[in-house]
């Protein structure tokens, strides 16, 4: 809403002093159509201009600007020795200049962009202080990571600390699901960006926003594992595919899954242990509970005891790329057939 207000005033300047512009152009005191119509006009391309700008990354835009400036200064002095060798002829003169600064001003930018996008600024460091140095304390997240929200509570455990990187398409992808138009895609934005929020105002670590982007690459996963690379840095993820894609082009991944599998208690076979069976299992009479972390853990023979806790003994332990998964079968079965063989 904001920026709108703003766009509207612009253009009213703009038609403005186009106006008066004009009138004293032409020796008027009065308002004029044709310079308020060159100021509507002036105002929608540079509004058209800003709108494009945001596609491009800030380091773009500034190795743009400072190549036009140098190339207007090459054109100004290659263009001096043509003042003394047609000084008879301003008309040779201001067409010489012109063409050489449409020109130098153009190769300025286009160089500037390409230079820019080749050779990072982390690199210069080492042309005034030796070599560069990237600090592989920098992680950065994707879009499952922070909508996941559990990275947030390793942060505040003081398990985690350093640099947390948020590249601005990350951003960007946060905010569409945030304003999508389905209820559980918005809900899930909306987390995520309150994810966020939480881990800036905690103490020990240091979340930055990046600017930094690839228009070349459309993929966002692809993206991340690029500013992984130029970065040295490591990518936080849930994300399976994202964590194939990175680990296949030598990026450090610290899967959030896999941190909290590892963190599972280790259950041995021969241990019993009290559940509470909440359903029915796939295979006929199985029965199906949970651990407070998560982990399923499927007990034969319990289908008639759903709503009620019981004792098991484990049997085995799968672990599988979804979690670890727990059989067991019920520990008043075990006695009965220990105390028949016993009798046997």
């Amino acid at each position: 809403m904001a920026i709108n207000i703003i766009r509207v005033i612009f253009v009213l300047l703009c038609v403005l002093i186009g106006s008066v512009a004009y009138s004293r152009y032409e020796g008027n005191a009065g308002f004029s159509i044709n310079g308020a119509l060159i100021g509507v006009v002036t105002g929608a391309i540079g509004i058209m201009i800003e709108i494009a700008l945001k596609r491009v990354s800030v380091r773009h835009i500034s190795s743009a600007v400072i190549g036009g400036i140098i190339g207007l200064i090459m054109a100004y002095l290659i263009s001096a020795p043509f003042n003394s060798i047609f000084h008879d002829s301003q008309g040779i003169i201001i067409l010489v200049k012109s063409l050489l600064i449409g020109i130098m001003t153009y190769l300025g930018i286009v160089l500037g962009i390409k230079i820019g996008s080749e050779v990072k600024f982390t690199n210069l460091k080492g042309i005034v202080s030796g070599p560069a140095t990237y600090s592989t304390a920098n992680k950065i997240l994707d879009t499952s990571v922070i909508i996941d929200g559990r990275i947030a509570d390793l942060c505040e455990t003081g398990f985690m600390e350093g640099v947390f990187v948020i590249p601005r398409f990350i951003l960007i992808e946060l905010q569409h699901i945030a304003d999508s138009s389905d209820s559980l895609k918005r809900a899930r934005g909306r987390r995520g960006l309150d994810i966020l929020h939480k881990m800036q105002k905690i103490a020990n670590i240091d979340v930055k926003i990046v600017d930094e982007d690839f228009p070349n690459i459309k993929d966002v996963d692809s993206k991340l594992v690029a500013l992984a690379k130029d970065m040295k840095a490591k990518v936080i993820t849930n994300d399976l595919n994202l964590n194939k894609i990175a680990e296949l082009q030598g990026v450090t991944v610290l899967n959030i899954n896999e941190l909290c599998n590892a963190l599972r208690p280790i259950v041995l076979p021969g241990e019993i242990m009290k559940v509470f069976i909440l359903k029915e299992g796939r295979e006929p009479g199985q029965g199906v509970a949970y651990l407070d972390d998560g982990t399923m853990i499927v007990v034969d023979e319990a289908k008639r005891h759903i709503g009620r806790t019981v004792e098991v003994i484990v049997t085995s332990v799968l672990q599988t790329t979804a979690g670890r998964m727990i059989f067991t079968r019920l520990k008043e079965e075990n006695d009965r057939e220990e105390l028949h063989y016993a009798k046997g």
